[in-house]
């Protein structure tokens, strides 16, 4: 697992607040955000709530990232684009196949599974320790200007230029290696 935080290569931006009443900062994914193939996984996505957003603040998007995937690129769980300056939380479960608790205009794209909503955490079995980056990015346009089915890279592209300021949330999950 790399211990670098894969957002410190990226331009500077502003910090505010990102927290949940799903899991915590530095804590282990609680089983229903888990994948649906992991014991007790259901993909049900994290309930977030942020403040302190820069001056400016147009539109936000949300990422889950896993850049310890061993992919070579990390692995993208969800992403949410166009989601209104006045809006400043998502229920526990809005990424869900209809995206049912986003607010309106806001959308999700294809995450790395090529689904359109969130999908837990499944480190491989073995592999160790994997830390998933929720992060809450504060924009300067009302819409990032990007398709529905654009991937989350093309996103973070995309915003590259537009964030004013990043709230981060890192949680961890770990499959234990089956037994000899």
């Amino acid at each position: 697992m790399s211990e670098n935080n894969p957002f410190a290569r990226l331009p500077e931006a502003a910090s505010f607040s990102v927290t949940s009443t799903t899991v915590g900062d530095g804590d282990a994914w609680p089983a229903e955000q888990l994948a649906s193939g992991v014991p007790g996984g259901r993909d049900v996505s994290p309930q977030l709530s942020w403040s302190g957003a820069p001056e400016g603040t147009r539109s936000y998007a949300v990422t889950i990232y896993d850049p310890d995937a061993p992919t070579g690129s990390g692995f993208w769980h969800w992403a949410v684009a166009d989601i209104p300056a006045t809006v400043t939380e998502l229920p526990e479960g809005a990424g869900d196949d209809t995206g049912s608790g986003l607010p309106e205009g806001a959308f999700q794209l294809p995450n790395d599974a090529r689904v359109a909503r969130y999908i837990g955490a499944a480190p491989p079995a073995g592999h160790g320790p994997h830390r998933y980056f929720i992060v809450v990015h504060a924009l300067d346009v009302a819409s990032i200007g990007v398709p529905a089915d654009a991937t989350p890279a093309l996103l973070g592209f995309t915003m590259a230029g537009h964030i004013l300021g990043r709230a981060v949330l890192t949680a961890t999950a770990e499959t234990a290696a089956a037994a000899a």
